[in-house]
């Protein structure tokens, strides 16, 4: 569903904050020290848990503008970090088969790279400007998680600018769509990152657990990943808005 980007994250309605599942790479997880890879096999599965409980999954995009329109409690975002390879390959067609919606967000910086932030590895391969423009032809959202995987909150003003800005305009040429949606990298957000990045035009971002940072540009997030069975998949479901604050108000 093609979503206008002004219409996410401007006018959030008051109410319980939506509920966005984080992934990340989709393979096989014999070796995943950061517990960042599901198998093909335990997405489709959780897709289907979702699926039997009358939750749509979309983009985070759709979510927001769902929500701003005072709709859309029925519905979940998927979104999957780092922009890997893999998502082409593995996640890609299981989201088709399950009328999926998602979001991804992509590192600009190193198009063709790997995860060289992760010193433990594996190392895993990240989509090519090919890849990006498939995903997004597709259907799947765009958005921006910086340019190279930088804790933002350590990082000087020009180069917090750089990974804001820049990203968000190489991604926009890449795709020729405008990008609503950044992600902090790692998850580390403070007052001044997250005004540099409402500064820089997204609509909304993304962080982990931001505590009183939450809104429209410090959005929560739940990780699921490989041992997030259907009993585990209820609980964070039925934790999340008893966890987290509303999110609500203009911006």
């Amino acid at each position: 569903m093609a979503v206008d980007p002004q219409d996410t994250g401007r006018r959030l309605a008051p109410g319980p904050v939506p509920w966005v599942a984080m992934y990340h790479s989709v393979a096989a997880c014999q070796d995943d020290p950061y517990r960042i890879t599901v198998t093909p096999e335990r997405l489709e599965t959780q897709l289907r848990w979702f699926n039997r409980r009358g939750l749509r999954a979309v983009s985070l995009a759709e979510l927001l503008a769902a929500r701003a329109r005072g709709e859309g409690r029925d519905l979940i975002a998927l979104t999957f970090d780092d922009g890997y390879a893999d998502f082409v390959d593995n996640a890609l067609p299981i989201l088709d088969r399950w009328d999926c919606g998602a979001t991804l967000f992509v590192l600009p910086g190193r198009l063709g790279g790997s995860n060289a932030w992760d010193p433990r590895g594996p190392r895993k391969a990240l989509l090519t400007a090919d890849g990006i423009r498939h995903a997004a032809a597709e259907g799947v959202e765009i958005g921006s998680h910086g340019l190279t995987h930088l804790d933002l909150t350590k990082a000087d003003d020009g180069t917090l600018r750089a990974e804001v800005v820049e990203s968000r305009a190489l991604l926009e040429e890449l795709t020729g769509a405008p990008v609503a949606g950044f992600c902090y990298p790692y998850g580390t957000i403070d007052r001044r990152v997250a005004d540099a990045v409402r500064d820089a035009g997204y609509a909304y971002a993304c962080a982990i657990d931001p505590g009183p940072l939450t809104g429209p540009h410090a959005l929560p997030r739940v990780h699921v990943g490989q041992n997030d069975h259907a009993v585990r998949l209820f609980l964070k479901h039925r934790l999340h808005r008893l966890r987290r604050r509303p999110v609500g108000g203009t911006q």
